[in-house]
């Protein structure tokens, strides 16, 4: 389990760059950037808007080149066996209430489907949808339950055996 909050030891101090930018060197020599979020007792790094850089080398008639290469990755968990330093790159946004840059690349938000925000869903916004419910094209019997919604079970299932062919 994550968290962002730790009240003592390892974590306390790791509290205070919750939020920041940070640049994290890994064992195999990548370097990570992005937005902390939270870590767990392992260290284990929770990362938004993350990007990561490889230099590769490569040669080309006896001269070696090097070649950074970056990658956007969005939202990643680092484990923290992996992770070499961790060095501060940017404090926080100041805009950030309690926000994390909302429709950013690597945050979840929501697809739409078809609804309109703050609206109820059809069905739920109190008038009638036909099919939904009882209606009132349809009579109640004078027992008080709808047509086809018997009491107890369909005829046959009552005895402990179902209905033979079953």
């Amino acid at each position: 389990m994550f968290h962002a909050a730790q009240p003592s030891g390892k974590g306390s101090k790791l509290l205070r760059y919750v939020e920041h930018r940070l640049r994290i060197t890994l064992s195999d020599s990548r370097v990570i950037t992005g937005t902390f979020l939270a870590f767990d007792k392992h260290l284990n790094l929770v990362l938004s808007d993350a990007q990561e850089f490889r230099t590769l080398k490569g040669s080309k008639s006896n001269v070696i080149e090097e070649k950074q290469e970056r990658r956007n990755l969005g939202l990643i968990i680092l484990r923290g066996e992996n992770v070499v330093s961790i060095a501060v790159e940017g404090p926080p946004p100041p805009s950030t209430s309690g926000r994390i840059n909302v429709g950013g690349p690597g945050v979840a938000v929501g697809a739409g489907r078809g609804s309109i925000p703050g609206a109820a869903p059809v069905g739920l916004g109190g008038a009638p949808v036909a099919g939904v419910g009882i209606g009132a094209n349809m009579m109640m019997p004078m027992g008080g339950v709808p047509p086809g919604m018997g009491r107890g079970m369909p005829p046959g299932m009552g005895r402990g055996m179902p209905p033979q062919g079953y």
